[in-house]
């Protein structure tokens, strides 16, 4: 494990486009979700401790968001020839098994995560209803073995900013977590 920080893509940066598979075999892209009042993409797998450590949480704030119109998305783009737990079946497994009522999709060429400057599992990147970048950064300040609580409070404070119409904060803390496992060459 390669601990890593977040690359923290300039905030005013306009949502990548993607059309990736997600664990149903249904294709879903940024399109999908032009009118929601805000967009949250995770990158994340499912072998990271960072994304272990958070997951139950996560899917509640998922959730908690999704009923207020928030679009949640996560994306694996982990090499599974060299990290077979990260592979499409084991994303379904992990996604039935936490419950996720988000989209868990399949960055195979890992090109949407060099697209979004994605660096880490998890690092997450929360865009306005303009498809503006407004949030990129930590979910909170926990971490495996730290002793704090995982309370979402950082990311949670943007997306209720981005829903109540006012600006987010720009001081932002970068997600720290594995790195995203690159296929050889890349």
């Amino acid at each position: 494990m390669v601990v890593t920080a977040s690359k923290m893509l300039p905030l005013g940066t306009s949502a990548p486009e993607f059309n990736l598979p997600d664990t149903t075999g249904n294709t879903v892209s940024l399109g999908d979700f032009a009118e929601a009042p805000a967009l949250l993409v995770i990158f994340m797998c499912n072998h990271c401790p960072f994304v272990k450590h958070i997951l139950n949480p996560l899917v509640e704030l998922a959730g908690e968001y999704q009923a207020k119109g928030v679009a949640i998305i996560g994306i694996n783009s982990n090499d599974v020839a060299n990290f077979p737990d990260d592979s499409p079946e084991l994303m379904a497994e992990t996604a039935r098994e936490f419950g996720f009522t988000f989209p868990y999709l399949y960055d195979e060429t890992q090109e949407v995560a060099r697209s979004y400057s994605a660096a880490c599992t998890p690092d997450f990147f929360l865009f306005d209803s303009e498809g503006t970048l407004v949030y990129r950064g930590q979910l909170d300040d926990s971490r495996p073995g730290n002793g704090l609580p995982v309370t979402g409070a950082d990311l949670s404070a943007a997306i209720d900013a981005v829903l109540e119409g006012k600006p987010v904060s720009e001081e932002q803390k970068p997600s720290i977590g594995c790195n995203i496992k690159w296929k050889p060459g890349k």
